[in-house]
């Protein structure tokens, strides 16, 4: 559980005292000393590459990369903000951010830090491209920019090699833990400790200068005992500024007499933090490793300790007085990847498994209840449902996961998605928590086509998918996978990948077999038939859309016969089978008919035209056209009307009568007015 409010950290009246002006830990004016590495970066910029000095002229012009290399805690990160930030005046076109290493040690896929980069620059990234694709397209957009990319916490060369613009107007500045060899003209700039007087500073901006004044060669020595290590110094700033009355030199004693098994001065000052938690909050920080990519709000904390929201948002907020959070945005905290193997430890140890499955269950649990309060509230503005209705899909939810509009609801997706797409894949993952990975994913679907829309959102939506894929294989759910492997197939097919969606759409046939599922193997076998008739193979798309065809008339469903019908007349169209196009198109206008779908039947009615055109009989053409206009009308289908009004003043032209054509084509302008589409329409109708 979470502190109770009189066991909490004492130190939070005295950081909330604190002088105006000062920035809360992790802010950018906790950055100090550096100077050297900095100038050492910047000369960096303009060195001449190995390729010159050797006389050599380098094969392609690339970005210059610099990379910063140091162990966790070092403050790599730290520099490079602070160096991109003196340089960012050069480079117009602003600074992109990725991380290729999440704070709990997991790699980033390439494919996620491109994605994340072409976000950022605002340019299309289709769903299931591959890696080589999406890097194509990164390089293209950066090709005429000038701008910096900062890649974070780096594993190795591979992964930075496809993220490098092939443009030396960008800049690429990486963080790593060594040296990546693979990447050539790299020269690390490698980081030690501060300098003491650093040390001394970076205290100082955590605890005020009085207390330094007081004694400065202990703080001296404190900065020492720390190593100069920045989150060190973050942790013992916290931990002094959480006991007002301790004395500097006592905690550098204190540090110094600590057993020789811990590990380091990054170690030491966990465990002087740590030790000084009361229980329940020592417990809340050793499950924070389970919040996905180290990212924390007060609805994980909750969840995973079992506590209310506002006493885990207060608990947080403890944690990043004393350095062991950061602050971000909107309510968000940053576990440090640096302190995520130190608290792992602790909860191996000191947690029973069965006591973290059950935490990490509740954390899931609360997920999928948010992404439900917030598909909810982004359905009012859509669907026209009024303050009741919103209240009664929420009934049974409390206050606390209930947000207040569809803005805030959109914000909180927006800024979680990192981190709700790292559960749903670690839940995945996992194995043992299938039926609420499920439940997560397609709370997670939902919540983003509303708020986002299925064609914004299908990058998310691909790899959502794919996850529930994963499951349904591994479970053996067929309907499941059916499922799934439609929707993806129609996202291949959307982005063009064709000859892809097809093996798919084959494959969810097979599986909607297996699950004797109607509805999917219909759904399949016409898909199957789409993709060959984007393949041109007519043939075959025929043969499909009749098997699809023979399944709906066995099955009376009308609705289906009707639009089958009209897909067979367009596969017969495009094959030139002008008699068997007519035929279908026919039996789907009486079909709409017999549904009292009027716009359906104007349709259809127009394809029988325009086929009539093609078979060379414009006066049944003609006579069809008239028909549907009075059915467009009917159905108040201004743009079908207009098109036909077009076709219609065509063929009369083609059978001489140039006076009544112009009439139509008025007729046709009249409808369309100012529509932006008209151009399209008024070029002919076909």
């Amino acid at each position: 559980m979470c502190p109770p409010r009189s066991t909490r950290v004492v130190a939070l009246r005295e950081l909330r005292s604190q002088p105006e002006g000062r920035e809360r830990s992790g802010s950018v004016t906790d950055f100090v000393g550096r100077r050297r590495e900095l100038k050492e970066l910047r000369e960096d910029i303009a060195r001449t590459g190995l390729d010159t000095l050797s006389g050599r002229k380098a094969k392609a012009p690339r970005a210059r990369v610099l990379l910063v290399a140091g162990r966790p805690g070092s403050g790599r990160t730290a520099l490079a903000e602070a160096f991109v930030r003196e340089v960012g005046e050069d480079y117009p076109d602003g600074v992109l951010r990725t991380r290729l290493t999440s704070p709990g040690g997991q790699t980033v896929t390439t494919e996620r830090a491109i994605r994340t980069l072409l976000e950022g620059l605002g340019e299309p990234t289709p769903p299931g491209a591959a890696e080589d694709e999406l890097s194509s397209a990164l390089r293209a957009a950066l090709a005429h920019r000038k701008a910096i990319l900062l890649v974070d916490d780096a594993a190795d060369p591979y992964q930075v090699d496809a993220l490098l613009p092939d443009t030396p107007e960008c800049l690429v500045v990486i963080t790593a833990e060594g040296p990546l060899t693979g990447i050539p003209d790299v020269r690390p700039c490698t980081l030690g400790g501060l300098d003491t007087p650093s040390g001394v500073q970076m205290l100082a901006q955590r605890i005020g200068d009085t207390r330094i004044a007081v004694d400065p060669r202990a703080a001296e020595g404190l900065a020492e005992e720390c190593g100069g290590q920045p989150a060190a110094l973050a942790l013992v700033g916290g931990w002094l500024a959480a006991h007002p009355k301790a004395a500097v030199s006592d905690v550098a004693k204190q540090l110094h007499d600590m057993p020789p098994g811990t590990s380091g001065p990054l170690g030491r000052g966990f465990r002087l933090v740590y030790e000084s938690l009361p229980q329940p909050a020592q417990r809340t920080l050793r499950l924070l490793p389970l919040a996905p990519v180290g990212i924390v709000d007060s609805h994980t904390a909750s969840a995973l300790a079992g506590c209310s929201v506002a006493a885990a948002q207060s608990t947080l907020e403890d944690f990043a007085g004393l350095g062991l959070l950061r602050h971000a945005s909107d309510g968000l905290f940053l576990l440090p990847g640096c302190l995520v193997p130190l608290l792992q430890a602790l909860l191996e140890t000191k947690e029973r498994p069965a006591e973290v499955e059950l935490a990490r269950a509740r954390m899931l649990e609360r997920t999928v209840r948010l992404l439900h309060s917030c598909r909810v509230m982004a359905q009012p503005d859509e669907q026209g449902a009024d303050e009741a209705d919103v209240r009664e899909r929420l009934d049974g939810l409390p206050r606390a996961l209930r947000f207040p509009d569809r803005r805030a609801a959109a914000t909180w997706l927006d800024t979680r998605l990192p981190a709700l797409s790292a559960a749903a894949s670690l839940a995945v993952a996992d194995g043992g928590l299938d039926t609420l990975a499920r439940r997560l994913v397609a709370a997670l679907v939902r919540a983003l086509a509303e708020h986002r829309g299925t064609a914004e959102a299908a990058p998310e939506l691909y790899g959502l998918h794919r996850l529930v894929l994963d499951v349904a294989e591994r479970r053996g759910l067929h309907r499941e996978q059916a499922a799934a492997l439609l929707n993806l197939a129609d996202l291949d097919a959307e982005t063009g990948r064709t000859q892809e969606a097809l093996e798919r759409y084959r494959a969810a046939l097979g599986a909607g077999r297996a699950a004797n599922d109607p509805y999917a193997t219909g759904r399949a076998m016409e898909s199957v038939g789409g993709a060959y008739q984007e393949l041109a193979d007519w043939h075959r798309a025929a043969d499909w859309f009749g098997r699809a065809l023979a399944q709906a008339l066995a099955r009376g469903e009308r609705a289906d016969e009707a639009r089958l019908y009209g897909r067979l007349g367009n596969v017969h169209t495009y094959a030139g089978r002008y008699g068997d196009a007519l035929r279908s198109w026919r039996t789907a206008a009486a079909g709409y008919r017999k549904l009292a779908d009027v716009p359906g039947q104007a349709k259809a009615l127009s394809e029988m035209a325009r086929i009539q055109e093609y078979a060379g009989r414009p006066e049944e053409s003609l006579h069809t056209c008239r028909e549907a206009v009075e059915l467009a009308r009917r159905a108040g289908d201004l743009r079908l009307q207009a098109a036909l009004q077009v076709r219609l003043a065509d063929t009369l032209d083609r059978l001489g009568d140039p006076a009544a054509a112009r009439l139509h084509r008025s007729a046709a302008d009249r409808l369309l007015g100012d529509d932006p589409a008209a151009c399209e329409i008024r070029s002919g109708s076909d």
